[in-house]
């Protein structure tokens, strides 16, 4: 039977619990609250539809509780089938269904909370075992024969699936004791090519010798990094991470400040082109009125403004000039005599003329 909207019910829970970035039990349970998930199971289903809604449920837990999603996923998974068990009103109550190739998983699954120290967890999966809460089966579905039916895709969301370890994938114990069998052939072989046959010579040392040593410390780190992201954090090491990240906002800040108080102090010399843009170096302990009040030195375009204004008040200036003797022509051609000239002048010319006539 198919029952829209569930496997979307299911799925916002999850995402809903992923956002929190916990894995804490307290955290699931305000959610389960907050969704009212609890009356999933309320309705006006008949026996027959309520175990096969209730199974429904389950098998969609199950996807999500085993591999490949991640740890956080698969641990929101186990707190949604001991809900699921817990509030479902069957009677009796239906079991989950695990197949046997899938247990194994379930069971390093649980190794991995108890390692990891997330006891609430565990403590779910040890009280659903002892409830037998799981029905151990050969197959996680019914398997019927002659029967075609059109069942939907199961496959989970993508953002939900875990980034697949490489390093542990390429790099296994096997791998490793076989680069350690091929590292002590291959010096063996360069002892007998070199003159001393103890030690190999240094032309030869194409490969370093503790090359195997570091690969396998590069393993072990890498898994501690991975357990290290598991654990949850507890509020003394959120206190010691702000304090770390304040004390490198400070450091970064004082090395800024360091950086732009030796730029402001060191003057660069300017070339020849530029001397007259040269800046002048000015202390902090000087006042900035004493800077705004000294006179910046011009440029050459507010030169070029200049001559240009010049230049075009003479040119006005001449216009003006122009325009008044172009007013008063005569004036500028006949010069005007006063009377003094004039008799002065009179009686210069009637001696002249005696003194002819004599």
């Amino acid at each position: 039977m198919n029952f829209p909207g569930l496997k979307e019910d299911c799925e916002t829970l999850l995402s809903r619990f992923q956002a929190t970035d916990s894995v804490r039990y307290e955290e699931f349970l305000a959610i389960w609250k907050d969704m009212q998930f609890s009356k999933i199971f309320v309705g006006g289903m008949r026996t027959l539809e309520r175990n096969a809604f209730t199974g429904e449920a389950f098998s969609i837990a199950c996807l999500y509780f085993l591999p490949p999603y991640t740890f956080q996923i698969r641990v929101g998974a186990l707190y949604l089938l001991y809900g699921l068990y817990s509030t479902q009103l069957c009677e009796p109550k239906r079991q989950i269904r695990i197949s046997l190739k899938d247990w194994s998983e379930v069971q390093s699954f649980h190794q991995d909370l108890i390692s990891a120290n997330h006891l609430d967890a565990a403590y779910v999966f040890l009280q659903m075992r002892l409830k037998r809460a799981f029905h151990f089966t050969a197959m996680p579905k019914f398997l019927t024969f002659q029967i075609h039916k059109n069942t939907p895709n199961s496959s989970g969301r993508e953002e939900f699936k875990d980034v697949q370890d490489r390093v542990s994938n390429l790099v296994t114990s096997d791998t490793l004791e076989e680069i350690q069998n091929i590292h002590e052939h291959y010096r063996k072989t360069k002892c007998l090519i070199s003159a001393d046959k103890s030690q190999p010579d240094k032309s030869l040392s194409l490969a370093k010798d503790d090359f195997v040593d570091g690969l396998k410390n590069f393993v072990t780190e890498h898994q501690l990094w991975k357990l290290e992201k598991r654990t949850p954090k507890t509020k003394s090491d959120e206190e010691k991470e702000a304090t770390s990240q304040e004390s490198e906002g400070s450091e970064r800040a004082r090395a800024l400040a360091r950086i732009k108080a030796k730029s402001y102090n060191s003057v660069t010399v300017a070339p020849k082109s530029r001397r007259h843009r040269q800046v002048q170096l000015v202390s902090a302990n000087t006042d900035p009125t004493d800077s705004q009040k000294r006179k910046r030195p011009r440029s050459r375009k507010s030169r070029r403004k200049t001559s240009k204004e010049m230049e075009d008040s003479d040119s006005d200036d001449d216009y003006e000039v122009s325009s008044k003797k172009s007013q008063h022509p005569k004036s500028s051609r006949m010069p005007v005599i006063s009377e003094e000239e004039m008799s002065s002048s009179g009686e210069e010319f009637l001696i002249t003329k005696r003194k002819r006539t004599k």
